[in-house]
């Protein structure tokens, strides 16, 4: 009797049919253990859009991931439920959502960077 594929091999064969790439598959089951391991191990069918937005919000605020990094986790999470689970996600309004860095660029006037070049050579 062959036994039944677990629940992350089920995760990989999905990712591999849709011709994802390596990186996302590898990324997208880290995203999906973690959020299992959150939930102490209890299978995703048990757990509802209050679970997710649990974790997503844990993200956020105290594991202070990034925006970028905390979507990521999300479309995982999407994926698992969407795709594999075949369960559709009702909006998810109750997430704390990670704040976008904002980069100022910094912009030299031709001195500055002439200065910045000279100490940088004699620095050596």
């Amino acid at each position: 009797m062959t036994q039944a594929p677990g629940l992350l091999e089920v995760v990989r064969n999905k990712i591999r049919v849709k011709h994802y790439s390596i990186r996302t598959e590898k990324t997208y089951i880290h995203w999906i253990k973690s959020y299992l391991h959150f939930h102490s191990m209890q299978h995703p069918r048990e757990l509802g859009t209050k679970h997710i937005e649990k974790y997503l919000t844990h993200l956020a605020v105290n594991r202070n991931v990034s925006a970028s990094t905390q979507n990521l986790a999300f479309s995982a999470l999407l994926f698992l439920y969407k795709h594999v689970l075949e369960i559709e996600l009702p909006k998810l309004d109750g997430v704390t959502r990670a704040k976008k860095s904002t980069r100022v660029p910094v912009v030299f006037t031709p001195s500055e960077a002439t200065r910045r070049l000279k100490v940088q050579v004699f620095d050596l």
